[in-house]
């Protein structure tokens, strides 16, 4: 059983049940290092915050475009466009935080049987920061390719209903 569907199964097995402090109960589990939502959410493809300066910019989610589609009168090209984007990123980013969480457990592993140095552990984390890096990547990038296949309006209409609505002028300077 690969260490990523042991984490999962760790994770349907606790019941997402989660104590006061998040960290309170890491000693119980078999990857200390992460929470048990953040492992939900790692191998499930949410984004976590990773895409907040597009967000916060002027380039829209797909799945929040998803959300409001209606509200943004998308077109069925827009909606099925949305779609494909969102889910090749959620895609993405799932197989990325299975192999994410494999490397957690390699690191929690390195400690927890006693054979962590400073060579093999600078390694192990510089691999970890590069799929964590092509995570956000994948989140980032489909933020890009969103606000292609909105109109400006749309995007306006999009950061209106998503309380962005204080400075949008990067959003005039987008067009079809």
């Amino acid at each position: 059983m690969t260490k990523s569907l042991l984490a999962l199964l760790l994770l349907l097995v606790s019941g997402f049940s989660f104590a006061n402090s998040e960290n309170s109960n890491q000693n119980h589990k078999t990857l200390k290092s992460l929470s048990n939502n953040e492992i939900n959410n790692y191998l499930t493809g949410k984004g976590m915050g990773f895409a907040k300066p597009a967000e916060l910019n002027n380039y829209p989610g797909p799945r929040h475009v998803l959300d409001i589609s209606d509200e943004l009168s998308l077109s069925k090209n827009q909606i099925d466009k949305t779609k494909f984007l969102f889910n090749q990123m959620q895609s993405t980013a799932k197989k990325l935080g299975a192999i994410l969480i494999d490397k957690e457990m390699d690191i929690e592993n390195l400690f927890s049987s006693s054979k962590a140095t400073s060579e093999n552990l600078s390694h192990l984390l510089i691999e970890s920061a590069n799929i964590k890096a092509k995570i956000r990547l994948a989140h980032l990038t489909a933020h890009i390719q969103q606000k292609d296949i909105l109109n400006k309006h749309q995007i306006i209409k999009y950061n209106e209903i998503r309380g962005y609505s204080g400075d949008i002028k990067s959003a005039h300077k987008h067009h079809h």
